[in-house]
């Protein structure tokens, strides 16, 4: 059996996993965010070993002896720094912190982008986390002094629980201190972090086993001595394992915090203009991907803050009836990354009036989310990504009409797959080929997801969902302005 860690935002995602696939038991812990200003955003590390081992002492009650591997997906680009004693410096900047503009700024224009793009596929984002590094080295210079190693969250667990100290090439694919096209550091980009290459773990394929369980967490456990630590991946990556995206015929959307618009690529390609993501897969492939910093939160934060309820049922009942005709959400609640890469923009409503009713704001709500989505996909298009099929996942991939909306908006077939616990789900894939049950990815997947319920495009309303997308590509040029 085997068991897929996924280290998320808010809570960390157990997952127990007969090597057929089935699930046999899930566990979740829930830790803190730290919000130490309104865009800096930070977790305690120590937080999430600590609900990782919790987690893990439930999960393998009366399963100990069969437990074969364990493997990780990951929040992306969060900055763990240990010192020469292995302690934590401190607390990890996370993914959504959007302190480092002023270090993309130098990063984007005075290293340049074409420098980035030659070295590493993308660009500088808030997000990533060489920015973090330049962040520290400016405003904490006793803290950057102190750094012996740079570790990403899902690495910090997998060193606390092997003492390898490792990660893999498709989270280190959004540092920007990888070179993607070789799968490999960067020199250059090493240099210009001001850190020395001993200071970055060492480089494995994501479902690499980087050794075993250190004996003493093994013995707390009861677990066998040569369970296998299997690397894993970035979130997304793995995600897509856990979907089944490991081809060039499926795109991944993923509706969770953030949206994530995933292609898988045989060959290396990268967008000229750096406006989506090219990292390396988790499948030994790579990958180009968009991402929207708000998508599902979007939804939650229309329900539950604003609307102070959980019953969403009620809400998207409502919505149903809605054409929500001529009314905008644009969904930039915590700034955008994909593809307006703006810190300062905001989310809005336009074209209120006063016959709206509820239903057509929570109906602007999910069209905006796919809007955004769209804009990810263009892009894909422009690339010549011409997947057929969308693979849905995340939580709100339960919601029937979203998935009616962007099946309509991206005027492709979606459907949904087995599990839509996708990173813990693919973790525990990566966890079972490290342990050599499938001889890779692709064959894993071909015998372990399977497609459940599929929705068709309806022709009427991809022809309205073209129009609207029209008019909502104008509104972000109209208020980038404003809001900066």
């Amino acid at each position: 059996m085997y068991i897929g860690i996924d280290l998320g935002t808010s809570s960390v995602k157990l997952l127990l996993m007969q090597k057929n696939g089935d699930v046999i038991r899930t566990v979740s812990k829930d830790y803190p965010l730290i919000f130490v200003k309104e865009t800096w955003i930070e977790q305690e590390p120590e937080a999430w070993f600590s609900s990782v081992f919790n987690g893990l002492k439930e999960i393998v009650k009366g399963y100990e002896n069969k437990i074969f591997a364990i493997s990780f997906s990951g929040q992306m680009h969060g900055l763990v720094i240990l010192d020469k004693e292995d302690k934590v410096i401190r607390p990890a900047i996370l993914w959504c912190d959007q302190r480092t503009e002023k270090e993309c700024i130098y990063l984007n224009e005075k290293i340049g982008k074409d420098f980035l793009l030659k070295n590493t596929g993308n660009v500088a984002l808030t997000g990533f986390t060489l920015p973090k590094i330049l962040w520290i080295k400016e405003n904490e210079p006793e803290n950057f002094l102190k750094i012996s190693k740079v570790m990403l969250p899902k690495d910090y667990i997998a060193y606390k629980l092997s003492g390898i100290f490792a990660t893999d090439v498709s989270d280190a694919s959004g540092m920007l201190v990888l070179d993607v096209k070789n799968r490999k550091w960067s020199s250059e980009m090493i240099k210009i972090s001001g850190l020395k290459e001993e200071n970055f773990a060492k480089v494995y394929e994501s479902y690499e086993s980087i050794g075993y369980i250190k004996k003493e967490i093994a013995k707390e456990l009861s677990l066998n001595e040569d369970v296998k630590i299997v690397i894993g991946g970035g979130d997304q990556a793995v995600g897509a394992v856990g979907m089944g995206v490991v081809n060039d015929d499926y795109i991944s959307v993923a509706l969770g915090t953030s949206g994530v618009v995933f292609a898988n690529s045989s060959n290396y390609v990268h967008d000229k203009d750096g406006r989506l993501h090219s990292f390396c897969h988790a499948s030994g492939k790579y990958h180009q991907m968009g991402v929207i910093l708000s998508a599902a939160s979007c939804l939650k934060w229309w329900v539950e803050e604003i609307n102070k309820t959980s019953d969403y049922k009620m809400l998207i009942e409502e919505a149903k009836n809605s054409e929500a005709k001529d009314l905008y959400f644009l969904p930039y609640l915590v700034g955008e990354r994909t593809p307006h890469n703006d810190v300062n923009v905001r989310g809005s409503f336009i074209g209120l009036n006063i016959n709206h009713k509820r239903g057509d704001l929570t109906k602007a709500v999910l069209e905006g989310v796919a809007f955004a989505l769209r804009d990810s996909y263009e892009i894909l298009k422009e690339m010549n990504i011409n997947s057929k099929v969308i693979r849905l996942s995340g939580g709100g991939a339960r919601n029937i009409l979203w998935q009616e909306i962007i099946c309509n908006v991206l005027g492709l077939e979606v459907e949904t797959v087995n599990s839509l616990e996708g990173p813990a789900f693919g973790a525990a894939i990566l966890a079972s080929v490290g342990d050599k049950t499938f001889i890779n990815i692709d064959e894993a997947c071909k015998k372990i997801i399977k497609p459940l319920n599929k929705i068709y495009p309806n022709e009427k309303e991809v022809e309205k969902y073209n129009k609207k997308y029209n008019n909502f590509k104008k509104l972000y040029p109209m208020l980038k302005e404003f809001y900066n």
